[in-house]
Order: C-alpha cells, then structure tokens, then sequence
C-alpha cells in the first residue's frame, strides 16, 4: 500500500461531448444510448486507419481491495447506497484483509476469535454481487512478540515470529472454513515485515515458509480454495543504484534485484502455487514519470511478459499505482489519475495479465484513482473520472477478445469490444486535435457504444 498524501481537490464536472456518439468523462457514470460504427468512435477519431492493434492475450478480470474506509453501515444511508450501487458493477473480485485496512484483530488471544468486522466485509461483497478474495495479512499481537488480548495497530505490518506462523496458518484456515464465499488467498501483504537491512535484502526463506504453511492449511480445509504468493513490490530504481538489475529494466527503470532474488527464491521452494502475485507502480522510487501516460504504464507489460518467462501461473496485480508526471493532479477525483489507470489496464490487456486490483474503491487521501467519493459524508458516493470506463471495462476484459489500440499520430489508446463499443484515452497533458470538431482535452476519456 503506498502512504503518500495529498490535498484533496473538488470534484471534477461531467465535460461537454466533442460530438454525438462519444462522450467524454470525467465523474460520469452512464454511457450514451446512441450507436456509432464498429471502426469509428465519432468525433472525427477514426479506430479503422492510423492505429497499431494488439489482440487481449487472455482474459482480465478487474477487481478492488477494500480498505479503511468502504461503505461501512454508519455511513450516510444515501451515500452508502450510490456507493453500492457503482460498487456492483465494478468488480469481478472483491478483496478484504483477514486483519487491518478496515477489519478487526480476529484473534485478539489464542483461541478467542472475533469476526464481527470480517462479517460484514463479506457481506458488502455478498450483497454486491462478486466474487471474494482474501488477503491473508496482517498477524495479531500474541504471534509477534505483542501481548494477548490487546492490539497495538502501530505493529501492524510486522511479520509474525517463526515460531508462530503455523498459528497463523492455522487462523487462515479457519477464515476459508468460516467464509465459503471465499475462492482465493493471497498470502501476505507485500512482504511487510520481511526485510532486514543488516542483510539488505528479503528474508524470502522465512516469507516462503509462512506460504507454505499458510497454502497447506487452507488445501487441508478447502481444496478448492486457489492460493497464491508472494506479493512483492516491483521496485523501480535508477540505472545507477546498487541494487539495479541487470535484468529486468526499459526506460521505465531498473528493477530492484533484491525483489527479483525474492521471487526466484519463491518459484524454486514453493510447495504450491495456483497463481502469482506482484503489485508496483510506474515510478522509480522517490520519484516521478514523465512523458505519455502509457509509455510509463510499459513497466507493467514489460514486467508480466519476464514473468511468463519464468512461470505458467497466471500473474494477479494485487495492487498497482499508476503514476502521473509531476504537476498534474493526482487524486482519487483526479482526470489525470483515471487516464494512467486506464493505461496501465491496457498494458494488462496486452501482456497477458490474468487479474488486476484497485487499492481502495473508495475517494481516498492517496495520489490515485478511485471509483466513488467519501461515502462519510452525505454529498458522498458518487462517480468518479474513472467510473463509467472501468464499469464498462470490467465485464468486456472478463470476457476476453477485446483489442488494445496506440494511434500512430496522436497520444491516443484505445479498448475496442468485439461488438464495436471502445474506450478513447488521452494519455497526454495535450489537447488532441478533432477534424471538425472541439478538441479531446488533455486526459480526457470518451466511450463510444456499439452500433446498433
């Protein structure tokens, strides 16, 4: 999870359409009812000549991760509802932490369970229509060196002690026992409490045997359960730090060899595995990106296509941050923070990613895109920049057979659905130039429907 902070901005207004047949959003949550040509997406942008196409390598199933704040029962009842109501219709998967980012200590002793927050996590997926992931992080107190009964959430995303990882296997297994509605795990959150500076690397054998308990006890209980690791960060860094990769590197940056240490390790000792996790985002570390929008969502394509090199399990994004170049706004309300999603999901489209996680649905402090504002407060859950594309995005990736379009002339990407509908993305701080028409304004996101 990243901690950067900003102000929060006002939300931003629906922009005027260029033309009939696309329209542009920005906090728009319905699509136009009129039908336009498979090949075009009116506004004089043409998706027939000038555009490179790349085929959906498989299919893509979108999802969020809940957090601290999502539509919890003391919100605002109206807030809350248009919350939901967005909600349902933008995830294939919902994720929840078995302890932290908005749940309870589930076993605040040994033996004394409480499930009270988990409960009504799963219930918001339940009532909302998708499928459940669980995170299997973080470790109460008793098996981290804290004291039974109490729980200090300043120690949060330290590990638990080696002497206690089958404990907390075991604490894993009884969720997947509790919750039947859960179909996957991912074990960990981004090796939080594994690192030791005075080795300056991972402490990968100690993580992989946590997995490996972990995986153990939930096949014990619920065979069908799919249980997936390791969840590292794909650091970026310069050329010229020491822990540069060789390896894995593009105009993006050099990959953190430290993390890919980490996951050679977990490839080669692993006891089972039904998928891979990673999650990263776009700029090197401490810093920024520069340039079109998708150019620095390649890091994610580059980096699921070295992957696939190295294993056949399907690669998920538990979490991913795409980044804006400095100066633009970045916001859960930001335009500019919904085209670099868009991006970075076109970048999974083509490199074959098989799941992709938006941290925290809900409008939140941190610099990236989010699906509704702050459903605290009575004016609250209501679209985003973001919300109409992904909403449309969501089933079509799903299904498979979608094509992923870079315009050859302007810094334009595009969806295309096989019935026709597309998505348009500005990925620049430019306007776009329109023949005959207003231009598409910097980041701007348009959808065109199918033709009827």
């Amino acid at each position: 999870m990243r901690h950067r902070l900003v102000q929060r901005r006002r939300f931003v207004p629906l922009l005027a359409a260029t033309a009939a047949g696309l329209v542009l959003l920005a906090g728009c949550s319905s699509t136009p009812a009129t039908g336009v040509g498979p090949d075009r997406t009116a506004a004089g942008i043409d998706l027939s000549e000038g555009w490179d196409w790349t085929p959906q390598a498989t299919p893509l199933e979108l999802g969020v991760t809940h957090t601290q704040s999502t539509l919890d029962d003391h919100d605002p009842a109206e807030s809350n509802a248009r919350g939901q109501a967005i909600l349902a219709k933008s995830a294939t998967w919902q994720n929840v932490h078995l302890m932290g980012f908005g749940t309870l200590n589930p076993e605040p002793a040994p033996g004394e369970y409480d499930w009270s927050s988990l409960d009504k996590r799963m219930k918001l997926v339940e009532d909302t229509g998708a499928r459940t992931m669980l995170t299997a992080c973080c470790a109460p107190d008793w098996m981290k060196g804290g004291q039974a009964g109490r729980t200090d959430w300043s120690e949060l995303e330290k590990a638990p002690d080696p002497a206690s990882f089958q404990a907390y296997a075991d604490l894993v297994g009884q969720a997947v026992q509790r919750y039947p509605q859960i179909e996957r795990v991912q074990v960990w959150n981004e090796l939080k409490g594994f690192f030791h500076p005075e080795w300056n690397r991972w402490d990968y054998e100690g993580y992989t045997d946590l997995y490996n308990r972990v995986y153990a006890a939930v096949k014990s209980v619920r065979p069908d359960v799919l249980v997936g690791g390791p969840y590292p960060v794909m650091i970026s860094l310069t050329p010229d730090d020491t822990n540069a990769s060789d390896e894995l590197s593009g105009p993006w940056g050099n990959m953190d060899q430290r993390v890919l240490d980490a996951l050679d390790y977990w490839f080669r000792n692993n006891q089972g595995a039904d998928f891979l996790v990673v999650d990263g985002g776009t700029a090197v570390r401490e810093g920024t990106i520069s340039g079109r929008l998708d150019d620095a969502a390649r890091k994610f394509a580059d980096i699921d296509r070295w992957l696939a090199q190295r294993t056949d399990l399907p690669i998920w994004w538990a979490e991913f941050y795409p980044d804006v170049p400095q100066g633009q706004t970045a916001a859960a309300d930001s335009q500019a923070s919904a085209a670099a999603t868009l991006s970075a999901v076109g970048a999974f489209g083509r490199s074959g990613a098989a799941g992709a996680l938006l941290w925290g649905p809900q409008g939140h402090e941190l610099e990236y895109a989010a699906l509704w504002t702050d459903a605290t407060v009575a004016s609250g859950g209501l679209p985003t920049p973001l919300t109409a594309s992904w909403e449309w995005l969501v089933p079509r990736l799903a299904a498979g057979g979608m094509e992923l379009g870079t315009s050859q002339t302007a810094p334009l990407i595009a969806f295309r659905a096989p019935d026709g509908g597309a998505v348009v993305v500005n990925t620049s701080d430019q306007e776009v130039p329109v023949d005959g028409q207003e231009p598409m304004a910097p980041y701007a996101i348009g959808i065109a429907p199918a033709s009827s």
